[in-house]
């Protein structure tokens, strides 16, 4: 059937075997003889209807006729059709991210989100893009070396929402001195969970810009560390678990980031923390080993955690718990944020695990949960 272009061009080879008019079809299937003109003449589209009563005539599947229908309309279409390069790239834009949202928490502008021409100008701006076909994620556009790995267009929306945060934020230039200062005076605050809105001010003392965006849907991002210019490291937090003992693990790892120089090339991406990417497997970079130590050893000294394991293994009661967390001047949640991922059993001790996010919301530089940070006003 491959020499035939269109299901009429079929037809009328079918009725030339038998030796057929046009008008003895019609009448055989029980249709107007202009109609079956128009169809053998390409003017009209064989139905699925019209398809059965040729198969039942001629002992030609119905299918045959109907795929040389498609391949015509499709060859028609095809050659009226008007290429669009943007087409593709909306595919990418609008289904990788969640603009409704971003639009939502006012990081468009005023935008239509109906207005497909307006809301990719809006992105393009965020992306601090020339143009929509630019940004960032696209296949085609220039790749730059801004994430120490492969990051979704969601991630890339966050870390760039944190960026156009930071860049507004007034800081002294940093200082390592002041960093080790301030790590020194935040070992001190772990002992209270309320003690975490003190963390702006001290960050900012020692140069460093300190941002909480909410994370976007399915962005799974918890921190990031990365340099606006030499004397400019930016740490942002998601609060993606709003839990003490996460925060100062994650705060701290971000830290050590800053403390060794890490970001200043490409931004550290740290995603899901809460997992194996918070240990020392040989699969953990490097950079995150040491990064993922810093933190565990700030939270909980890590020969006494151990020491403390050793004694009370298997069984770890409340009051021991609590009495070694007040022993090394830190939070309960802290000890048992350590002592979930040490035994696995992430059911105990869950009411240690106190809520930071209202805290630190007050007087960090903060976007997210009903509020829009005023970047470029």
């Amino acid at each position: 059937m491959s020499e035939f272009k269109t299901p009429g061009q079929l037809i009328e080879s079918l009725l030339n075997e038998r030796g057929w008019s046009q008008r003895t079809l019609a009448v055989i299937l029980g249709k107007g003889e202009a109609a079956i003109n128009k169809i053998i003449l390409g003017k009209q589209s064989l139905d699925a209807e019209t398809a059965l009563l040729l198969e039942e005539v001629f002992e030609v599947e119905a299918k045959q006729f109907l795929a040389l229908q498609r391949d015509f309309d499709l060859a028609i279409a095809r050659a009226s059709a008007r290429p669009d390069p943007m087409r593709a790239n909306r595919a990418h834009i609008f289904g990788g991210l969640p603009v409704g949202e971003m639009s939502k928490r006012g990081w468009l502008g005023p935008v239509n989100i109906r207005d497909t021409k307006q809301v990719e100008g809006a992105l393009a701006d965020f992306f601090g893009a020339q143009s929509a076909d630019e940004i960032e994620f696209l296949p085609h556009a220039a790749r730059k070396t801004m994430v120490n790995t492969e990051a979704t267009p969601v991630q890339l929306a966050w870390l760039y929402r944190v960026r156009s945060m930071a860049a507004e934020m007034l800081v002294p230039p940093y200082s390592q001195d002041k960093l080790d200062e301030a790590i020194q005076e935040l070992r001190k605050l772990l002992v209270s969970s309320e003690n975490v809105r003190l963390v702006p001010r001290i960050l900012e003392r020692a140069g460093i810009r300190f941002v909480v965006v909410e994370s976007l849907p399915a962005a799974k991002i918890d921190g990031v560390c990365f340099w606006l210019d030499d004397r400019s490291p930016v740490i942002g937090m998601s609060l993606r678990h709003d839990r003490n003992d996460n925060f100062w693990f994650v705060l701290r790892h971000e830290l050590e980031h800053v403390r060794l120089g890490h970001g200043k090339t490409h931004m550290i991406l740290d995603a899901e923390l809460d997992g194996e990417r918070a240990g020392q497997g040989p699969d953990v970079p490097e950079e995150e080993r040491l990064a993922n130590k810093a933190g565990a050893e700030f939270c909980v000294p890590q020969a006494q955690m151990k020491a403390f394991v050793d004694r009370k293994a298997p069984f770890f009661s409340e009051r021991d718990m609590v009495g070694f967390a007040r022993s090394i001047g830190v939070h309960p949640g802290l000890v048992a944020g350590q002592l979930q991922h040490i035994t696995g059993r992430y059911e105990r001790f869950r009411q240690h695990l106190e809520k930071v996010r209202t805290h630190i919301v007050a007087t960090a530089y903060a976007d997210g949960w009903g509020n829009v940070a005023p970047v470029g006003e």
